[in-house]
Order: structure tokens, then C-alpha cells, then sequence
């Protein structure tokens, strides 16, 4: 099976615009940064008419343990803060998406992390739909997410985690990077301790599209089409007004990190520690790999690539994948 990304949602999602309650679900607000925007990101926000909210965020406690919502951390308590994927088109940071299954599993698996936090960035939707929120409206919210992390509940930035799938990879690298390249700007909080990108989607460009390469090769053992415009509604929705100066796409470290264009400049020195996992069957693993040899470069031990030789993407979200997801979380928990 395929699912071809042409349009939006396939089904409607808890998003953005309320808190969904349920039995057990620990919601709330949070507050947008304008005062920590500048830069790049800056100018990108003005481009694209974007303007930082409020949005949502999802606590998730392990079980058997009695937090309150929010509580301040515990001495030397680790939190894991989880940016969901869905190619900025679709899927939740809710407890009740699949997404949520790689944060339960990380819990189950990782001792030092008590709960974890998802938040619910604004998804990006295009003609024939309402035109919204695009680049970099979920960069803003994920930067919200984690000022909330440190300068609100009050965790070191040592001791936050970040850790995203597929599109939510994406935009943990997006994240990092401007938390690295801004460092010190006003009231900016420092990098996290270190990232765990899954199955990350490295290059919203072309360079990677090739009939004899994973885009194409690895379509019958993958659920998800990136090439023979597959992914186009996607890109075009998250992209926005930047889909009209098509070159400087591939050039912007931000969103094609393992772009394979020439006058791309890139570099993840000052980047923490990073834990980076990829499907040996799926259809991103050509630029993924791309992505790891930059990285590994840079971050030296502080670099760590894992890879599941038979498993498709974001793999971990399908609790049946066994016994690659079990191996692979119990690889991040002793990596953490």
C-alpha cells in the first residue's frame, strides 16, 4: 500500500485550533515567543505572513507515576519532547495518534524519562484548500514548545531531549539549528541536550529523486510515495510563498539539511548530541544517509547513527514491527 500525500488529513485529527479532552489526557496552552523570533526566522515569518499563537501541547506520564500536569522537574529529571511527523500535512501530537506510539515505547523503555511532551504544531494546508500556516508557522510553535519546557515547568535545556519522526525530524533539525545559530539572543534558551530524529525527512528538494535510487527502488517495501510527485501537495502546503523562488529551497539548511545542491551551506557544529535512526527499506533512506555521513562528520562521538536493515518508514509508530522497533528503542534508551 501507498498513501500518496496529494492531498490533506485523510481523516480528521485533534489540531491546532482546542485543547480535545479525554479520560487520561493532560492538555493545555501554550504561549507563543514573539520576543524570541529574530533573524532568519524573522524574515521568514514576514515572507510568508506567518504570526506566532497558541497551540496546544500533551503531556504524557509513564505509567505508575503520580505527576501533576506541568509540575516542575524533580532533581536531574530528563524530559523527552516529541515533534510529530505527517509531512506537515496531517497526524497529532494527541495521545490517541500513531504518532503517540513512539513516545509510549520510549517511556516503557527509558528509565530516566518520567513523562514526555508532544506539541501540537500547526499543520500546513494548500489549494484547493484554505492556504495556512506555512514555513515556518510550525517552527515558531515547536520554539514556543520548548520556551515552555524551560522557562515555564523549568527543565534545564541540558536535560530536554528532543526527539521527532519522519516530518517532525524535520523540524527538530529546524529547531536545533536555530537555537544553535541564535545562542545567546535575548532571552533565547540554549540547545537541548541532545536530538533523536526517526526516519527524518532531509530533503524537501529533488536531489534525491532517482529511478534507481530509494525514492523509487523502495516503493513496494514503503507505504509512502516521495517521487513521481507523490509528496508535491505537501511540500507545496508547507512551503508556501517560498515555492515561487524554487532555487533557494535546496539552499536553506533549515528545510533541506541533506540537499544535494551545490551552493547548499551547511553544518551541525555546536549541534548536541544526536541519535539518528533510519529504515533500511524506506523510501527517504538515500537522503537520510546523506544526512547521517554530514552529521557524523561534525559530531564526531557525539554521533549516533542506527538502522533497522528491513524496516520501512518511521517504523516505530507500528507496535507489530518486531523485533526491530523493541531493538531500536532499547537502543535510544541506552543512548539517553
Amino acid at each position: 500500500m501507498v498513501l500518496p500525500s496529494e492531498t490533506g488529513p485523510l481523516i480528521k485529527s485533534p489540531n491546532h485550533e482546542a485543547i480535545t479532552l479525554g479520560p487520561g489526557i493532560n492538555g493545555l496552552w501554550v504561549e507563543p515567543v514573539p520576543d524570541l523570533i529574530t533573524g532568519k526566522l524573522s524574515v521568514w515569518k514576514d515572507d510568508n505572513s506567518v504570526m506566532p499563537v497558541r497551540i496546544p501541547g500533551y503531556w504524557t506520564h509513564k505509567k505508575g507515576y503520580d505527576i501533576k500536569v506541568g509540575a516542575a522537574p524533580t532533581s536531574g529529571e530528563k524530559v523527552l519532547y516529541h515533534l510529530h511527523g505527517g509531512g506537515y500535512i496531517r497526524l497529532s501530537a494527541h495521545p490517541s495518534d500513531p504518532t503517540a506510539a513512539i513516545a509510549r515505547g520510549i517511556l516503557q523503555h527509558t528509565e530516566s524519562f518520567h513523562r514526555v511532551f508532544a506539541l501540537e504544531y500547526r499543520l500546513s494546508s494548500a489549494a484547493p484548500f484554505v492556504i495556512d500556516a506555512p514555513f515556518p508557522a510550525a517552527l515558531l510553535d515547536a520554539l514556543a514548545g520548548y520556551n515552555y519546557l524551560v522557562n515555564v515547568v523549568g527543565f534545564s535545556p541540558a536535560d530536554i531531549i528532543i526527539a521527532g519522526d519522519s516530518a517532525g525530524g524535520n523540524l527538530t533539525q529546524a529547531l536545533t539549528r536555530y537555537l544553535v545559530e541564535y545562542q545567546g539572543f535575548d532571552k533565547l534558551p540554549a540547545p537541548p541536550g541532545g536530538i533523536i530524529l526517526l526516519s527524518p525527512w532531509s530533503d524537501l528538494g529533488v536531489s534525491h529523486d532517482s529511478p534507481t535510487g530509494s525514492s523509487d527502488v523502495f516503493l513496494n517495501s514503503d507505504y509512502i510515495d516521495c517521487s513521481r510527485g507523490g509528496i508535491n501537495y505537501a511540500k507545496k502546503a508547507y512551503l508556501g510563498k517560498m515555492t515561487l523562488s524554487p532555487s533557494l529551497i535546496p539552499r536553506n539548511p533549515y528545510i533541506c539539511p541533506a540537499s544535494l545542491d551545490p551552493d547548499l551551506v551547511i553544518d551541525f557544529k555546536g549541534f548536541p548530541r544526536t541519535f539518528l535512526v533510519a529504515g533500511g527499506a524506506e523510501v527517504l533512506y538515500d537522503q537520510i544517509i546523506t544526512l547521517r555521513d554530514r552529521m557524523a562528520k561534525d559530531l564526531g562521538d557525539q554521533f549516533t547513527y542506527y538502522e533497522a536493515k528491513d524496516a520501512f518508514h518511521d517504523y516505530l509508530i507500528f507496535e507489530w514491527h518486531e523485533p526491530e522497533r523493541t531493538e531500536t528503542l532499547k537502543a535510544i534508551a541506552k543512548w539517553v
